[in-house]
Order: C-alpha cells, then sequence, then structure tokens
C-alpha cells in the first residue's frame, strides 16, 4: 500500500492490479508478470480530462492559452513532482540494472497508472478529487514545468488541420537499458527526430525537435 495515498482518503484493495501499476517493463520481462504501460495509457487521459476541467470552470483563458498552462501541469517534470509528493519512487518494482536508474520518466509514468488505479477502483469523483488537491497548489503557486512539446506540437497542427504521427524508427538494447529513436511526420513529412530511454522520451524530443523547426 501507498501510504500517502491515506492522507487523501485513498484506499486500494485490489493489491494485485496497484502491484502492476508499479511494475518496470524490466522487472515484467524478468519475472513474465504485467506492466504498468496499459494503466499508463488510461491514467494520461484522466489526468489531462481533469487538468481540462479545471482550466475551464476556473479561467478565462483562450483555448491556445488553457492548452499551454495545461501542457506545462501535465508534463514529466511535473508528474515527476506530484509523484516525488507521494514518494512513490519508494514502490517501483524494476529489474536488474535498472535499481539505480529510476528516472523522471519511469516515475511520471508510474503517477499515471496509479491515477488509473484510483480511477478504476473508486471512480472519477475520488480521482478527480485526489489529482486536483495534489495539482491546484502548483497552479495556484505559479510554479512552472518544462512544456509538453507533445501537446504543444499537436495545438499548432491542429489550427493548420494537418496530419500528425509519431514513428519509432529504432529500439535497441536489453530490456532494463533501451533506447527508442522516434520520427515525427506533419502530413507525411519528417519534421523531428528523438532519441530517448523510453517511447514517450523519445517523442518529447521529437515534438520539441519539431515544433521549435515550425515555429521559426
Amino acid at each position: 500500500m501507498i501510504e500517502k495515498l491515506k492522507s487523501f482518503g485513498i484506499i486500494i484493495k485490489d493489491e494485485k492490479l496497484l502491484k502492476t501499476a508499479l511494475t518496470h517493463s524490466s522487472f515484467s520481462n524478468e519475472h513474465n508478470v504485467d506492466n504498468y504501460e496499459r494503466l499508463e495509457f488510461l491514467g494520461d487521459a484522466v489526468l489531462e480530462l481533469v487538468t481540462s476541467e479545471y482550466l475551464f470552470l476556473n479561467t478565462s483563458y483562450k483555448e491556445g492559452d488553457m492548452s499551454k498552462i495545461r501542457a506545462s501541469y501535465v508534463c514529466e517534470e511535473a508528474l515527476d513532482a506530484y509523484a516525488k509528493d507521494l514518494e512513490l519512487e519508494k514502490y517501483i518494482y524494476v529489474g536488474h540494472g535498472q535499481e539505480k536508474d529510476i528516472n523522471k520518466t519511469i516515475i511520471a509514468d508510474v503517477f499515471e497508472s496509479v491515477l488509473a488505479v484510483i480511477y478504476l477502483e473508486c471512480g472519477l469523483s475520488v480521482v478527480k478529487k485526489f489529482i486536483l488537491e495534489l495539482i491546484v497548489p502548483y497552479i495556484e503557486k505559479h510554479i512552472q514545468f518544462k512544456y509538453d512539446y507533445k501537446s504543444l506540437l499537436q495545438e499548432m497542427v491542429q489550427t493548420d488541420k494537418k496530419s500528425l504521427e509519431y514513428v519509432l524508427i529504432k529500439e535497441k538494447g536489453p530490456a532494463h537499458k533501451k533506447t527508442f529513436a522516434v520520427e515525427v511526420h506533419i502530413d507525411g513529412m519528417i519534421y523531428g527526430r528523438g532519441i530517448g530511454s523510453s517511447k514517450k522520451e523519445a517523442e518529447q524530443r521529437a515534438a520539441k525537435d519539431a515544433y521549435l523547426k515550425a515555429s521559426k
């Protein structure tokens, strides 16, 4: 059980699901168990919904400004901060060789996967209250995190009604220390490239490359 969740009145009864949410692929490959990747997908969507609703109901910003603010508070840097408020890094299961490299990407992913578990077990109203109690203090104090370039690029592309695709072009290395290379395609043309220790990190770097080029 994640002790800090108790202070929010949250108790997760499905311990197997919670362990999955805390399990990195390096551990799951070694022990033949599920990892957090599917849960992370769901948690990401829940986080974006709750943050979007908060900005819509509590500010009068235009769409573009809300997108930029939301991007700042759902980026990897921000999720790492929220996760550390909960001391999540103490509970993450990783494989041999990964123990000393539990980086921001892994911690941020686990935060999203834990959100998914709370949503599945406790419902939207509970996870919404939990997310807002964590994030709103950062917003009210105007604490700025690095921009989520994927969100900024998506906004730019939507304005011009162009297609956007992230293409994994290379994946190498052992399971506990993989390297990913990703390209960003806009209307079928390569606009940016990025390399990272996870697909999410590589996509962010590719998005940043593309966004900065497109903004010139």
